[in-house]
């Protein structure tokens, strides 16, 4: 199985790679468009901050394959108490929170506006397996554009999206490309700060970033387990 890792920067690329030795150790081989660190079954890229960086680079990316599954991986915001700073994220639905437009009774998503999607969902037997393997909160997580920095933008998050565990930039970019080439998506964050007024000084990205090594370190098994017939469990 080959899988293609899609962080937005080289600290999270470097963590994936981390959980197989020494970052230096990781093959680095270029394509166009992309850097691809190779360890183990995975191929990681640093493709940059926000969606569409985020399916450029993945769409890149791809092109050099074949691929059986991409991650979108790194840190992000986790809504409390579900999430709190140092716990893991895996996605059972990768959402565009803030797709669509602003109208005078509030927010309609893309959909409302009856066109495009709002919604990708990674294989179910994958994403419960990952949570299972790394302790992983099993839950939605949003892609915005603008990071949340107030508490009633936290709450307005949650009530349109009452499933949600975590924030982040770029997962449906990365789904958004994988899926327009038939390829399965699975979204990991490991949370660094909570969704909410913005403080810099309570953020944990260190800590954050040793989660994410950690889960990565145990997820060879778990793809190793993946069968067939669940690559086709949408």
């Amino acid at each position: 199985m080959r899988v293609l890792v899609v962080t937005a920067v080289p600290a999270e690329r470097d963590a994936v790679t981390r959980a197989f030795g020494d970052v230096s150790e990781a093959r680095a081989h270029h394509v166009p468009g992309a850097e691809l660190h190779r360890v183990g079954p995975f191929d990681v890229l640093a493709g940059g901050v926000g969606p569409a960086a985020a399916a450029g680079a993945t769409a890149f990316g791809l092109a050099s394959g074949p691929y059986d599954l991409v991650v979108s991986a790194g840190i992000g915001g986790g809504f409390a108490p579900v999430a709190p700073v140092g716990s893991l994220v895996v996605a059972s639905g990768i959402v565009a929170a803030d797709l669509g437009a602003g109208t005078p009774e509030g927010f309609v998503p893309v959909t409302g506006l009856g066109f495009g999607r709002d919604h990708h969902f990674p294989p179910r037997s994958l994403f419960r397996d990952v949570a299972a393997a790394t302790g992983a909160l099993a839950a939605e997580i949003l892609t915005v554009s603008t990071v949340t920095g107030t508490a009633e933008r936290a709450a307005a998050l949650l009530a349109a999206h009452p499933e949600a565990g975590a924030e982040a930039m770029e997962g449906f970019g990365v789904a958004e490309a994988a899926d327009r080439v038939g390829v399965p998506v699975l979204e990991i964050r490991a949370v660094s700060n909570a969704v909410g007024p913005r403080d810099r000084d309570a953020w944990r990205i260190g800590d954050a970033l040793a989660a994410l090594t950690e889960a990565f370190g145990k997820l060879v098994p778990v793809l190793e387990g993946w069968t067939h017939h669940d690559r086709n469990d949408s």
